[in-house]
């Protein structure tokens, strides 16, 4: 005579399963959550997210009937003695045209160490007009204790920028890495680093 436990029994275990079954679910959605949101982010220009490789200038001529103000600021995250300093605060600049603008980056600290500079843009929507053409922030920078270099940025702001941009600001916060990572070219020691 079946009991009424034996009777629950394979309830019991159709339920374990499907729970089971959504916890792996979502670990694999929270997982595959931070690559899929980059993403969206570099197509969408979504929080400011720009590209993190060069890309080609295009070909057009200035718009001289409209200046855009880009401003420039660097910070360091918390515990990373360096110093990231742009040559100057703001820039104006007609869409179309490309600027070069220097950084330079000091380690503060008594040991060698790595960082990286990652850049966003406000407002967000500019990051899909905005066209580094060369750029410290692609590689990560090594340097020695005291040391500093001076690195180039190369950019563009397209034609297409809405007009109710008038001011662009550009910010690179410089973030540890790993010493084991690869740098780009030991930054001083090799005559100023990846641009």
């Amino acid at each position: 005579m079946a009991t009424l436990a034996d009777d629950r029994q394979p309830q019991v275990r159709r339920t374990v399963v499907k729970t089971l079954v959504v916890l792996a679910g979502m670990f694999g959605f929270a997982f595959a959550l931070v690559p899929l949101y980059d993403v969206f982010c570099q197509v969408t220009g979504l929080n400011g997210k720009t590209t993190d490789t060069a890309q080609s200038l295009v070909a057009q001529d200035a718009d001289v009937s409209r200046t855009v103000t880009m401003q420039f600021i660097t910070r360091s995250s918390a515990g990373l003695p360096w110093q990231l300093e742009s040559d100057i605060r703001q820039v104006r600049v007609h869409p179309g045209q490309s600027t070069e603008v220097y950084f330079t980056f000091t380690n503060l600290s008594s040991h060698p160490s790595v960082a990286r500079a990652v850049p966003s843009v406000s407002p967000s929507q500019a990051s899909l007009h905005l066209r580094k053409l060369a750029c410290f922030c692609f590689e990560n920078q090594r340097l020695g204790p005291g040391e500093s270099f001076e690195a180039p940025l190369v950019f563009q702001l397209t034609r297409e920028l809405p007009e109710e941009i008038k001011t662009v600001t550009l910010v690179y916060t410089l973030y540890p890495q790993d010493a084991g990572e690869s740098a780009s070219g030991d930054g001083a020691l090799s005559s100023g680093g990846g641009a």
